[in-house]
């Protein structure tokens, strides 16, 4: 019995044995968002595996039923995962997130695979920690075409072909920066120790970004959140001798394998009088800190983050610039003669600016297998400028301006991409409300006013083959001003009664109160492409057209702009302005020793209503002696050319160069543009080695030539010497003589984590002057300079 029942349970088992059946699983493997099939994905399923073939398709033949987890890997793709019943026969489609570096940041890095056509230069992250202690507009006149607006040695704007103030855009982390950014004395509100990479699109080919940026943008981006379980940061240590002060930051993040991360960040600077050739300047210390904070999450699918970042900075203004007699005005405009010298102290007193801006940002995104990718981002900004001169008793604890700027901004993005073509469309909108106090007792420069943007754009990106790109875009923007303004009487009636008579409020004395409602409907577009001839050579072309709605000042200004040392006059009759560019770049690569890459960038940017500043006269008060500078609509040409060469002379030994020049034209009036940038060379010699590790040495020049065109705008000034009366030119026009400089710095992992970076800014203390430094007049540049820089990493 036991042999027969021992028969049939084998008997039993052969039959299931023979009963079980197996399975073929087949399927195609593509990118998530421009449905490209990937060759050479592994498939795995249990102990089966196959790759997949020029079309993206696979197929593993023999697979019993059963539970299996399949795992689909590609290089440069993060692995799937998926868990399968197989008891059938199985068609599978697998989408991988391809080429996710390039998708999940918001701009195009220089690196990237995706820059397409945009004109666009980079500072990468070791060119900012070697100058973690410059500021944003002094770090960025590394790069060609790109200088500095000054006001004194501390306060620096970018200029982009000769643009600046509200014709460049910077992005802070995807926000565009709202910080009464129209002051040619306003520096951008951002700390470089918090980004990674910053990107400058030369021209107005950058539409998704907004109509404004007819210049350039700038595009500030902090580093890609890991996706592992990790905790990172670092701590830096700055001496500085000009000014005799430093700065410490620090950053420090926490990221999961879920991709939940937390991180923040924060930095303080201090500086007192900064030196020239021989002496100090009483008066130009700074005091800056800043903090940031995010956390969220980021996967392929969705994600989102929210940030907060803010930033104060309290600079002093040379005392020499704000003379109260004319004759010593006069002899500071005419021969240089400075003021107020020596006597170092850390102390800031007026006049100097106190500016405080925040950032709040909320964004999110989903991605959807046939329709695309969704964004939207809302933020909030709160600015804060408290303006100081020196004033009398009581009142000089009063700050002269205080604005406070508020800005709500909110965008949703949809961005769709194929194999050949892609499309991203876009609506924003938002809402600013500037409101100066009253309190100061002091005649407000910009007045009560809200202000409302709307906008919508296109971006069409089609691969005709490897060798063509091109790339076409347009912009729509509606803004609205609602300002309360008062006038003078006498002013009102001779420039704005008969052209504006809608605006007239009521009138108190001699003043006049006005509600000016301006609207303004801006079109743009764009033409870009991108073509690669030879192995060699790539070309890249944009046209553009763009719009730009008049900033508060060119509308609205009307008084002393104290950190500024001048008076200001706007014209609400200004229109919209509109700038016609083309801009082309040719880059290309030579076999000569290790390596020679050169691009040469000329551009050209016309207008039939360029707005344009200059000065126009003198005003004596009971403050000091002040030029006028007036806004004034004309026609404008600006063309030029920027050059870079780089060549690799051995593995180790690099050369850069750069030049840059451009001509502006007044039109109009048939004379030169003010405030074009000189020519000016750049050059440098980098030298690299492994012991000890990362050690480099560098030595850098910077040659600007005098600025042979200008336009002649002189005033006369009256006083009283020795009982003589003088009626004086002064010499508002003559820019000062050419100049160069020498820098060097040297760096080096010193043991593990630890690296020490040293730099000397103007080696041979050499005494110049900048042209496009508006206190020029009572002030040189700063004289020689020693950093040191010491970094841990954890």
């Amino acid at each position: 019995m036991k042999l027969i029942l021992s028969f049939l349970l084998v008997l039993t088992g052969l039959v299931n044995i023979n009963a079980q059946k197996t399975y073929t699983v087949k399927g195609a493997v593509q990118d998530f968002h421009d449905k490209t099939m990937l060759e050479n994905a592994e498939i795995r399923i249990g102990d089966f595996s196959a790759r997949t073939d020029k079309k993206g398709q696979f197929s593993l033949a023999g697979i019993p039923a059963g539970n299996y987890d399949l795992i689909a890997k590609h290089p440069e793709c993060n692995d799937y995962t998926e868990n399968i019943r197989v008891d059938r026969d199985l068609h599978l489609a697998i989408r991988l997130e391809h080429h996710v570096d390039e998708i999940q940041t918001v701009t195009i890095h220089g690196t990237h695979k995706a820059k397409g056509s945009v004109i666009m230069t980079t500072l990468e992250k070791a060119d900012i920690e070697r100058n973690s202690t410059e500021n944003l507009g002094n770090l960025l006149s590394q790069l060609s075409g790109v200088t500095a607006l000054k006001t004194g040695n501390n306060i620096t704007k970018p200029v982009i072909h000769g643009l600046y103030g509200s014709r460049v855009s910077i992005l802070n982390n995807g926000v565009k920066m709202a910080e009464q950014e129209w002051g040619v004395e306003h520096a951008p509100n951002v700390d470089v120790n918090d980004f990674e990479h910053i990107d400058v699109i030369k021209g107005a080919s950058a539409l998704k970004y907004g109509n404004e940026g007819v210049g350039g943008v700038v595009i500030l981006e902090p580093a890609l959140i890991p996706k592992k379980d990790t905790l990172m940061g670092n701590v830096k240590l700055s001496g500085i001798s000009n000014g005799r002060g430093g700065e410490i930051s620090a950053n420090l993040l926490k990221s999961w394998k879920n991709q939940w991360f937390v991180k923040t960040g924060g930095s303080y600077r201090k500086l007192g009088d900064l030196y020239i050739p021989h002496h100090t300047l009483q008066n130009t210390g700074a005091e800056v800190n800043s903090f940031n904070f995010s956390f969220g999450n980021h996967s392929f699918l969705q994600g989102f983050d929210v940030s907060y970042s803010g930033i104060r900075q309290e600079f002093g203004i040379y005392k020499g610039a704000h003379l109260g007699s004319p004759s010593d005005f006069y002899k500071a405009i005419n021969f240089g003669q400075p003021y107020f010298l020596d006597d170092f102290s850390y102390e800031i007193g007026s006049p100097k600016q106190e500016v405080e801006h925040h950032i709040a940002k909320i964004s999110a995104y989903k991605r959807f297998a046939d329709f695309g990718k969704l964004t939207f981002q809302y933020s909030f900004q709160l600015n804060q400028r408290k303006e100081f001169d020196i004033r009398r008793a009581d009142l000089n604890a009063l700050p002269s301006m205080d604005l406070r700027l508020i800005t709500h901004s909110a965008s949703l993005v949809h961005l769709i991409e194929r194999t050949d073509w892609s499309l991203e469309s876009g609506i924003s909108g938002s809402f600013q409300d500037n409101y100066p106090n009253p309190a100061t007792r002091a005649r407000r420069l910009i007045p009560d006013y809200y202000r409302y943007d709307a906008g919508a754009f296109s971006v069409f990106k089609y691969r005709f083959n490897s060798k063509l790109n091109a790339e076409a875009a347009v912009r729509y923007d509606f803004s609205r001003y609602d300002a309360y303004k008062y006038y003078d009487e006498s002013d009102w009636n001779n420039r704005f009664a008969k052209v504006f008579p809608e605006f007239f409020v009521q009138k108190s004395d001699s003043r006049i109160l006005v509600r000016p409602i301006l609207d303004y409907h801006n079109f743009s577009a764009n033409l870009g492409l991108d073509y690669k001839p030879l192995d060699n050579l790539n070309v890249k072309l944009n046209l553009s057209r763009a719009d730009r709605t008049p900033n508060p000042a060119e509308l609205f200004a009307d008084g002393l702009h104290h950190s500024a040392a001048i008076v200001e006059e706007g014209d609400m009759r200004i229109k919209r302005e509109t700038l016609y560019q083309a801009n082309l770049s040719l880059v290309s690569n030579f076999n000569i020793l290790k390596g020679l890459r050169i691009e040469a960038s000329p551009y050209i940017m016309i207008s039939d209503n360029f707005i344009n500043q200059i000065p126009t006269g003198v005003v004596n008060s009971n403050r000091g002696v002040f030029p006028i500078w007036s806004y004034q609509q004309i026609k404008a040409r600006i063309f030029g050319i920027d050059a870079d060469a780089e060549l690799n002379i051995l593995d180790n030994l690099k050369w850069n160069a750069g030049f840059s020049a451009l001509k502006g034209d007044d039109l109009s009036a048939n004379e030169p543009l003010i405030l074009m940038m000189p020519s000016n060379f750049r050059n440098s010699l980098e030298w690299k080695m492994n012991i000890p590790n990362n050690f480099y040495l560098r030595l850098e020049n910077v040659s600007v030539l005098r600025q042979n065109r200008f336009p002649i705008r002189n005033q006369t000034v009256d006083f009283i010497e020795n009982g003589t009366f003088f009626r004086e030119e002064l010499d508002l026009s003559t820019p000062p003589s050419a100049y160069t400089v020498f820098n060097a710095s040297a760096g080096a992992d010193v043991a593990k984590n630890f690296n020490i970076n040293f730099r000397i800014n103007n080696i041979f203390n050499t005494e110049y002057r900048e042209y496009l430094n508006r206190l020029r007049f009572f002030m040189p540049e700063n004289g020689r300079n020693f950093i040191i820089t010491f970094k841990y990493n954890f």
